[in-house]
Order: C-alpha cells, then sequence, then structure tokens
C-alpha cells in the first residue's frame, strides 16, 4: 500500500508513475486526498476537544476540595458532554479511516524508474541470455514423454480433482522431488534459512502482501473458515514479519520455503497451457528477503545473480526479462523474469519472477525496522521463484532427449539416484 505522506506530498509523481502501469490514479487520489484532508479536519477537532476534556477534568478535583460543589457539577457536565462529542468524533474518524483504506488498496505500487514503458509481454525487455540451444533430432512434447514414460499421469489427476492437477508417478515423482531438494539446497548455501510455512493463510495474511482484494479471484477459498490456499510461499513467510519491528542490525533477512501453490487460472485453453504449462496446482520452491531500503535494488541484483546459477547449473537455455509497467504486477516495484527454452514446443516458459515490493508490502504488514536513532522505518520486501517447478520438469524432458530415453542433469543424479528415464 502506498505511503499516503507521499499521496498528499506529492500527487502529480504519483499519477505520472502510475501511468507507466497504464493505471489512471487521478480519480482514487483526488478522493483519497478529500478524505485525508477531512480525517485529519477531525483528528485536529477531538484532540483540541480531548485536551479541553483533560484540562476541565483535572479543575474538578480542585473545585471539589475548594467547597464549590455547584461549579464542580457544571464541570462534570461539561466532561460529560465532551465525552459525548468525542464518540461522535471519533465515529466520524473510524469511518474516514476505512473509506481511506478502501481506496488506497485500489492503487499499486509505484514502478522504479528503470521500468520499461509499455503495454504487456511483448515489450518487456531481454537484458540477458544464456546456455545453450540443444540440438535434438527428434523433439517431443513433455505431455506426451510423460505418457510414453509413465511419470505423470494428467488423466488420472482429472478424475481424482480436474484438469491442472496432475499425478507424478515413479522416476516423475523422484524427479520432482530431487529438484525441490536440490533447490532448497542451493538456497541455503547461498544463506537463506529454511521454513516449511502452512498451505492456508487468514485474510489478513492474504491482505498483507498484497494478494487482496486485488486477486481474491484467483485464490481458492476456504468459505467455512475463511482461509485461502496460498498461490505461493511468499504469503504465508512474509507474513511471518507483519506487525514486527526489527533491528537494523538483523537486516536483510533472507528466507527460503518449499510448498505446493494453488491458482485458480481461469479462462486459458490451448497449446499454452497443455500439460505442466499452467497448473492449479503446481510445487514452488520461493526466497525472500527483508531489507534495508538502501541496500534493496543490490540484493535485487544479489537474488537474479542467485537464480541465475541454479538455470546454469540445470544447462537450460535461459533469458532474463526486465518486465514494462503494462506487465508488472499489482505490488512490484521492478521485477526480472526467467524464461527457459522449450525445444520441443519452441518456445520460451517462464519459470521464475524476482521481484522488489519496496515498502509497498511493507507498509500493509506493519514491517519495520528501527534505525540507529531509535526511529521505526519501513522495510523494503522482495521475493523470488527459486524455482518454479512444472516448467523446469517440462524444459528438461523435452531439452534432454536422448537417443531415445532422458538424460538427467549432472547436477541431480545425486537427488534422483538414476541418470535416465527410460
Amino acid at each position: 500500500m502506498l505511503n499516503i505522506k507521499l499521496l498528499r506530498e506529492d500527487p502529480h509523481f504519483v499519477k505520472e508513475r502510475l501511468i507507466v502501469k497504464n493505471f489512471d490514479a487521478t480519480s482514487i487520489l483526488d478522493s483519497v486526498l478529500d478524505l485525508d484532508v477531512k480525517r485529519r479536519d477531525i483528528q485536529t477537532q477531538l484532540d483540541s476537544l480531548l485536551a479541553e476534556q483533560n484540562t476541565i477534568s483535572k479543575q474538578i478535583g480542585l473545585l471539589m476540595r475548594e467547597g464549590k460543589r455547584e461549579e464542580a457539577a457544571k464541570a462534570k457536565s461539561s466532561v460529560t458532554h465532551f465525552k459525548e462529542s468525542a464518540k461522535e468524533l471519533e465515529s466520524k474518524m473510524e469511518f474516514y479511516a476505512k473509506e481511506l483504506d478502501s481506496l488506497l488498496v485500489q492503487l499499486p505500487n509505484i514502478p522504479h524508474t528503470s521500468v520499461p514503458v509499455g503495454k504487456s509481454e511483448q515489450d518487456n525487455e531481454t537484458v540477458k541470455e544464456g546456455g545453450v540451444m540443444p540440438e535434438l533430432k527428434f523433439t517431443i512434447p513433455h505431455w506426451e514423454l510423460a505418457q510414453k514414460y509413465d511419470i505423470i499421469d494428467f488423466d488420472l489427476g482429472v478424475k481424482l480433482t480436474g484438469a491442472g492437477f496432475p499425478v507424478y508417478k515413479g522416476k516423475g515423482a523422484r524427479l520432482q522431488r530431487a529438484l525441490i531438494t536440490y533447490f532448497l539446497d542451493k538456497n541455503r548455501e547461498a544463506g537463506y534459512s529454511e521454513v516449511m510455512p502452512p498451505l492456508m493463510v487468514n485474510e489478513a495474511s492474504g491482505y498483507g502482501t498484497g494478494q487482496l482484494p486485488d486477486k481474491g479471484n484467483q485464490m481458492y477459498h476456504v468459505g467455512l473458515d475463511n482461509f485461502y490456499l496460498i498461490p505461493t510461499a511468499e504469503v504465508p513467510v512474509t507474513n511471518i514479519f507483519r506487525d514486527v519491528i526489527l533491528s537494523e542490525k538483523e537486516l536483510p533477512i533472507k528466507v527460503t520455503a518449499y510448498t505446493p501453490c494453488f491458482r485458480r487460472e481461469a479462462g486459458s485453453y490451448g497449446k499454452d497451457v497443455r500439460g505442466l504449462n499452467r497448473l492449479h496446482q503446481f510445487d514452488k520452491v520461493e526466497v525472500v528477503q527483508i531489507a534495508h531500503p538502501n541496500n534493496s535494488y543490490a540484493i535485487l541484483d544479489e537474488m537474479v545473480a542467485h537464480i541465475e546459477s541454479i538455470v546454469k547449473e540445470l544447462g537450460l537455455p535461459y533469458r532474463i526479462l526486465r518486465l514494462c509497467g503494462g506487465d508488472l504486477s499489482f505490488t512490484s516495484a521492478l521485477t526480472y523474469d526467467f524464461e527457459v527454452y522449450s525445444a520441443a514446443q519452441k518456445r520460451w516458459l517462464e519459470v521464475s519472477s524476482v521481484s522488489n515490493f519496496e515498502t509497498f508490502q511493507a507498509n500493509r504488514l506493519k514491517l519495520r525496522y528501527r534505525d540507529e536513532k531509535g526511529k521505526s522505518q519501513l522495510a523494503h520486501t522482495l521475493n523470488g521463484s527459486s524455482l518454479a517447478l512444472p516448467r523446469i520438469l517440462a524444459a528438461l524432458l523435452e531439452n534432454y532427449q536422448e537417443n531415445g530415453k532422458i538424460r538427467i542433469p549432472d547436477v541431480l543424479v545425486p537427488y534422483t539416484g538414476f541418470e535416465y528415464i527410460d
């Protein structure tokens, strides 16, 4: 959530920057500023009233000691009147605060100055490419390979649940487990502490990281208990620090977690969503950092380099994109996407997003640190997929086809216990 102080001091800057996200903030921002003036005016009235009430309350005891009972009774009557007036003002304050909050949550995060102008993913900027394109005689898509080697059963998933819930079998299940462990080990080696969070969160957690109310229709909702199945480990992991004041010396804090993830992903059909390309339930390993504002962009670069090192070890062709304003998420200030090349599908598959949210999430979370002067400041939050498994697995199956079998990358063999799927 954007800081009301920034909106108040420089609304023109906010409007201009949000245009980069193709978001016209004029109407909402005008309403926010109008409500803010009303709320602050009520606060001034309330403060003045409470100060006067406090002064008269102190006089009552003195008047009683002096035997001025009639004057003391009038003073008590005034205090009663002040209390009633204060309740009315507090009620107005609460109303304006709720109205203000309902508008503030509709404003997306301000994009970083390096974010390219653009309307869609076609306008994203390629900042780096790496790896070697495989030279294959035969390229079979992963959904056919999955059936051929009996390692992923999409039809059984439909029977048990529905489309987008595959069943991993045999070496497919073992490869999936190997990837999860490998990713976690790489993250721990890079200094991240591992946690295993819940797979459901409450409304406060969804609100804290910005999934609610913006992405509520994409989340699975458990209505009876009002819980939400997590769309990413970012939600529970970042919310560990909700309502927390850290010391400056604790920063940065680095956390990694593996979780299944749940997304409704409604309304897409065709080859782009076949097989593992888009699922309702999938596995992902996440990295999260809580950082000092002065260091967060250096840390973002560090996170990008870390994830790149993992993709390199897997031997997959990849590219790194800086997302344009139109493709940037509601909560992000700057995002880099990682894509790997699918040899059989002859297209790029997104496998990671690495983002800096600056203070946007921290403001919602009330996540602060205390600086050297003892003053509390909003921290910066960052997160990245390290990595999302479905499309990584798809690319591995398709790119490592070799003489009628699938070779396992060398770095994964100690985790799988086998060198080939055949």
